[in-house]
This record gives structure tokens, C-alpha cells and sequence, in this order.
């Protein structure tokens, strides 16, 4: 039993090792087959890329080439194109040069004609101005005189002859051109004066505060007057207080101060707290206010005239002189009528409007800072319009209406529409001392010159009548004398408007029948 048993123990062990190695060989000869297998595979593989990638390089050449051959046919078609443009400009600047030659060739051979007939026209004039001397030569000796005193002698026999007659005619002319005048200058004026019916109301030169009551007055005075001494230094406004019921007063040389006192006192009035630091504070907030509405005001002023692109410093100094006056009469409220009727007159005259406008709107404009700066208002005037780059014909327009020789038409039309505005009934206040000053002063102009008898200054001063000595001046010096007299009045006296100068002279003959 034991034996049967290992003996059959071996042969399993045997077998079971035969089938160990049989399967060891199997699975290395199985092994090796897949092996094979798969290296064929990736050798079939990669030759198929490889005919993959020759067939796709293959096509890349391909269309590479063929868009290298369309670039090619583009770049030579640009080029083509450029090369007709190229020629033909050539062709064009060939052509233009053989203009120009022609052109030159031309101008030279009339410039070598034009030599040759001022030669030609020379040689003329030598030739006449040699027979000229001959024929004065002649005329000499037979008149037995020179040519001077000839011309002498016949300009004498004429002036005596003719001396009457000129005279005649020249106050014909003078009568005709000046009635013609008037009736023009008054048609425009009337015109220009109706279609702008500003009211005038005469201005005070001081301002007044109306007090609620009297007892007011000592709060604005405060303790020991330091109320009003604060308000003073805020404002730089002199306060008077007097015994006025109910009533300050506000002085200052500067009407921009002044308005920022008047405002200031009236709102501290009206809040009821009066002390230095709520006046400080008052008088900052017034003082912007003031400054915002000046400028409303020069922008106002400015759009109703009609004028548009001035500078704003222009338009702020504008706008300052709604606070100043001149003999009464609100300069602002001058300056828009002034523009209105100078454009009026410009119109009718057919004259350049806008300068006309422009010239009357800014001719009083260095009156707004006459008060600091030193010089005329018409100095300052000029040279603030040349610092803000106005033209030079809305500056000749702008100096002429103080006397300055005008230098355009629209200059004595913006002379003539100051005069007009000033000179309207209520537009100024004039005391009867300047009055009767001027009235007395034009009649001692008159009384300078040769041959017056009398003089008087009529018409409250807008024509003084001279009457001569008939035996010292004649119908010739009578015209002369007039027109005399009226340049000497404009260069030495100061007026609105205008002043006729008549000249009287009268001749008496008597004789008694017996």
C-alpha cells in the first residue's frame, strides 16, 4: 500500500512536471509568436505613416508653389499698375515743362518788346519836352515875360474877376450841400432814435439806505463804533450817519464797492445780527453775488445788443459800469444805446454794422477802471481793446468819439450816436454854472477873431450868431470866417451835439431926399 502510493506520488510529481515544463515552453513559444505579430504590426504601421506623410509633404510642396505663383502674378500686377502711374506722370510733367518753356520763351520775347517801346517811348519824350522848351522859349520873348510871371499875373486877373462869383458859388454849394445834410442826418437820426426808445432816468452818485427806524442806527454803530469800523474796512465804503431820520449814506469813488455796501448794510438790517463777524461774513457772500451778477449783466448787455464772441473780461468790465454813472446817466445803459443807434445809422448808410455796434458798445469801457488805473478813460479804453485783441476799426471807432481824428466812417457814426444819446432830453444832468460857462465861453470864441462885431450864443447853446463889421469883411471872408469859427469851437470846447455857427452881415445905404 505504501509503495503503491509513492509510486503514484512520483508519477503525479513526474507528470506534473512534464506539465509544468510543457507549459513553460508553450507560454515562451506563444510569447515569441506575439512578438512577431506585433513588430509586423508596427512595421505596417509605420510605413503607412511614412506614405502618409510623403503623400501630405508631397501636397504642401504643391500648394506652396501654387500660391507662390499667385503672389507673384499680384506683385508684378501692382507693379505693372504703379509703372503706368509712374509713366504717366512723367508724361504729365513733360508736358507741363514744355508749357513752362514755351510760357518763358513767350514772356521773354515780349519782355525784349516791351524794352524796345520804352526805348522808342524815352526817345518821344526827349523829343517833346525838347520842343515843350522851345515853345516856352518863344512865348518868353514875344510875351516879353517869364512863365511864372505870367501865371501869376493871369491867376491875379482871374481871382479878381472871378472873386464874387466863387464866393457866390461856394455859399450856394455850401447852402445845398448842407440843407441836403441836415435833412439826411435828421431823417437818420429821427429814424434811428425812434426805433429805439430807451427811457433815460438820471442816477445819484450816492447810495441811501433806508433805515426801519432810527434805533438801527445804533446797532450799526455798535459798541464804541466797532460795527462801523468793521463794515468800513470790509467794504472800503465811508458810512455817514447823520441826524437823516431813518437814512444812512454810502460813499465811495468805486460804484462796485458802494453796490457791495449797500447790499451788505440792507441784509444785515434785515437778519438783525449785527456784529464784525457776521459783517465779514456778509460782505464775502455779497461780494460773490456782485461778481456773478456783473457778469449777468455783461452778458445781458452784450446778447441784446447783439453782439456774441467778446472776451469775457470785456463782458465783466462791461458789466461793472451798470454800478457807474456819467452827468446822471448810467454808462451801461449809454453804451447799449449807442450801439443800437450807431447800427441803426450804419445800416441806413449802408456802413459796416457790426463794427458800428461793437465801436458804440465798448466806447466808454475804460470808465470802468478810471478808478484804478491812471489815465483818460479814453487811454485806458485803447489799451484794453488791444490787450484783448479787438480789430482796429472797432478801436478807431472807439477813440474818435472824444475828439480823435476818425479814421472810418463807422468812427463818426459811433461820434454821432454818443452825441445823439447824451444829448437827449433827461439822459444828463448839467448844473446852470457849466451851463452858463459853456454858453459864455462860445460866445468869447467868437469875439477872438477879426471883423466881429457882436456875438450871441442862442438856442441854449446849440448855435451862436456872429455879426460882423460889413466894412472889415466881406461876402468871401463871411464864409471863411464861419467855417473858422466852428473848427475853433470844436477843437476848444466840449459839447453835445452840434453848434451852428451864422454869420450876419449887413449893409446899409441911407440917403436923405430934400
Amino acid at each position: 500500500m505504501s509503495s503503491t502510493n509513492a509510486t503514484d506520488i512520483i508519477v503525479v510529481v513526474v507528470v506534473a512536471l512534464l506539465g509544468l515544463a510543457g507549459g513553460f515552453t508553450l507560454r515562451r513559444v506563444l510569447s515569441e509568436g506575439g512578438l512577431n505579430a506585433a513588430r509586423d504590426q508596427a512595421r505596417k504601421i509605420r510605413e503607412g505613416a511614412e506614405r502618409d506623410a510623403a503623400e501630405r509633404l508631397r501636397e504642401a510642396a504643391i500648394e506652396a508653389r501654387e500660391e507662390l505663383h499667385k503672389l507673384r502674378q499680384d506683385v508684378e500686377h501692382d507693379l505693372n499698375i504703379r509703372r503706368t502711374e509712374l509713366q504717366e506722370r512723367e508724361r504729365r510733367l513733360t508736358q507741363r515743362e514744355e508749357g513752362l518753356d514755351r510760357k518763358t520763351e513767350a514772356m521773354e520775347a515780349r519782355s525784349q518788346a516791351l524794352d524796345e517801346r520804352e526805348k522808342e517811348l524815352d526817345a518821344e519824350r526827349d523829343t517833346l519836352r525838347q520842343g515843350e522848351s522851345q515853345i516856352r522859349e518863344r512865348l518868353e520873348q514875344v510875351a516879353q515875360m517869364t512863365t511864372d510871371e505870367a501865371r501869376t499875373k493871369l491867376l491875379a486877373e482871374v481871382e479878381d474877376e472871378l472873386g464874387g462869383e466863387i464866393a457866390r458859388r461856394v455859399r450856394e454849394a455850401e447852402a445845398q450841400i448842407k440843407e441836403e445834410g441836415d435833412r439826411r442826418a435828421r431823417s437818420i437820426l429821427a429814424t434811428s432814435i425812434e426805433r429805439y426808445a430807451a427811457d433815460h432816468v438820471a442816477e445819484a452818485t450816492i447810495s441811501v439806505v433806508k433805515l426801519p427806524s432810527d434805533e438801527v442806527k445804533g446797532r450799526v454803530i455798535g459798541r464804541e463804533g466797532r460795527n462801523i469800523r468793521s463794515f468800513e474796512m470790509q467794504t472800503g465804503v465811508d458810512l455817514i450817519i447823520d441826524d437823516t431820520p431813518e437814512t444812512v449814506v454810502l460813499s465811495s469813488f468805486d460804484p462796485v464797492r458802494r453796490e457791495v455796501a449797500r447790499l451788505s448794510l440792507e441784509r444785515l438790517i434785515t437778519d438783525g445780527r449785527i456784529h464784525p463777524g457776521r459783517i465779514e461774513e456778509v460782505v464775502e457772500k455779497v461780494k460773490k453775488d456782485v461778481d456773478e451778477r456783473i457778469k449777468t449783466e455783461g452778458e445781458q448787455a452784450a446778447y441784446d445788443v447783439g453782439i456774441h464772441d467778446l472776451h469775457p473780461e470785456l463782458i465783466k468790465l462791461m458789466g461793472r459800469l451798470r454800478f457807474r454813472t456819467s452827468y446822471g446817466q448810467n454808462v451801461l445803459a449809454h453804451s447799449v444805446e449807442v450801439a443800437h443807434v450807431a447800427g441803426m445809422i450804419a445800416s441806413e448808410l449802408g456802413c459796416n454794422v457790426a463794427v458800428a455796434k461793437r465801436g458804440g458798445f465798448l466806447h466808454d469801457i475804460g470808465k470802468a477802471v478810471t478808478h484804478e488805473s491812471e489815465g483818460t478813460h479814453l487811454e485806458l479804453g485803447v489799451e484794453l481793446l488791444a490787450k484783448y485783441k479787438e480789430s482796429p476799426e472797432v478801436i478807431w471807432a472807439m477813440e474818435a468819439h472824444h475828439g480823435a481824428e476818425p479814421k472810418s466812417v463807422e468812427a463818426v457814426i459811433v461820434t454821432a450816436a454818443d452825441a445823439a444819446s447824451a444829448a437827449r432830453p433827461g439822459a444828463r444832468r448839467e448844473s446852470l454854472e457849466l451851463y452858463v460857462k459853456r454858453l459864455r465861453k462860445l460866445e468869447e470864441i467868437a469875439d477872438t477873431f477879426e471883423g466881429v462885431d457882436k456875438s450871441y450864443a442862442i438856442s441854449a447853446g446849440r448855435e451862436v450868431r456872429i455879426i460882423v463889421k460889413p466894412d472889415k469883411i466881406d461876402d468871401l471872408a463871411a464864409t471863411r470866417l464861419s467855417r473858422d469859427i466852428a473848427r475853433k469851437v470844436e477843437k476848444e470846447l466840449t459839447y453835445p451835439g452840434q453848434i451852428r455857427v451864422t454869420v450876419i452881415r449887413e449893409v446899409r445905404a441911407v440917403d436923405y431926399a430934400r
